[in-house]
């Protein structure tokens, strides 16, 4: 699939920019705003046809990506690997990587643009090591079109696309779900392309980083050890994820404890102390001073809080 960008059919409609640094891009076009935790899809054409179908190199700080390529042809650029290919293709974009594209006008697929620790606390172990292999290096996936399963998986992108639509605002269940299974499956076709990951450089420590801290959050590992498990000091495993995010990694695993006592406080029924030891805290004191630290809110007065929203939006007249 490797091969070198080949001429344009026409004069460039406008000319590359000079820059003294990569931009960096929440979507492309739109600025950073701290640590996402997004899932985004769209069409290519909706974005591309904007930029006369040429996407200049930038990076994404945190986040992954996945194009898809239905119909189509494109020319990338995945930092040093140029790829020219068409549709069905998937490009994997890891976070921090140097990406550029240009299409063929009129070419029909699908961007998704995420936060990894958004489909890992969905889908568990298996969507982790999903993201472990499908997001080991950036690559391009080469599909043939008349596989079922690959029909199967064009399917799966409309929907995703079609359920996002309806629901922009934040992760809904069922985007994340479809999105999930999307992961999934093209995490299975790189399985049976490249066999198992390989070793992996650093645009793969980061994801590496989130599936490890999914799988062990409630455990309350200090950061050497999660540095230790891979392969890391703490400081380099702090600078690494410093850049993605813009956080400490202790920043990023509290984070993760607080939405998980947030969804636990809403959701389940239970005292707030044995929320506490299920979440890993030997003293639930202390589990409500760490939450009023992070949230703001007493444990019970944030519970209290979501019941009497929850109760105000079941009094409101619906829209006939």
């Amino acid at each position: 699939m490797s091969a070198p960008f080949s001429p344009r059919p026409k004069p460039p409609a406008r000319p590359r920019r000079t820059l003294r640094r990569l931009p960096v891009f929440a979507l492309y076009g739109e600025g950073r705003s701290g640590f996402l935790r997004m899932l985004h899809i769209e069409s290519i054409v909706s974005r591309s046809r904007l930029y006369d179908w040429e996407i200049d190199a930038h990076v994404h700080h945190g986040l992954h990506q996945l194009l898809w390529v239905w119909q189509g042809s494109v020319h990338a650029l995945l930092d040093e690997t140029r790829i020219q290919g068409s549709g069905p293709l998937a490009l994997v974009v890891p976070p921090g990587v140097a990406h550029a594209f240009r299409f063929a006008p009129h070419t029909e697929g699908y961007v998704l643009t995420f936060d990894a620790s958004v489909l890992a606390e969905q889908g568990g172990s298996a969507i982790g090591t999903a993201l472990h292999t499908l997001f080991a290096t950036p690559t391009a996936l080469p599909l043939p079109a008349q596989d079922a399963a690959v029909q199967q998986l064009q399917t799966l992108w409309q929907a995703l696309h079609a359920e996002a639509q309806q629901h922009p605002a934040a992760p809904h269940p069922v985007p994340l779900w479809l999105a999930c299974s999307v992961l999934w499956h093209l995490a299975q076709w790189r399985s049976r392309c490249d066999g198992p990951p390989r070793v992996q450089g650093r645009h793969a420590l980061y994801t590496r980083w989130l599936v490890l801290v999914e799988k062990r959050y409630t455990e309350h590992w200090p950061i050497p050890r999660y540095a230790d498990q891979l392969g890391l000091s703490a400081e380099r495993l702090n600078r690494l994820v410093r850049a993605e995010t813009g956080h400490s990694a202790q920043h990023v695993v509290h984070a993760r404890l607080v939405r998980e006592a947030c969804r636990l406080l809403v959701h389940v029924q239970a005292p707030v102390s044995q929320l506490a030891f299920d979440l890993g805290f030997s003293d639930p004191a202390y589990f409500s001073r760490f939450f009023r630290r992070h949230t703001g809110q007493a444990p019970a007065a944030y519970r209290q809080a979501a019941v009497a929203a929850e109760a105000g939006n079941e009094s409101m007249p619906k829209n006939s």
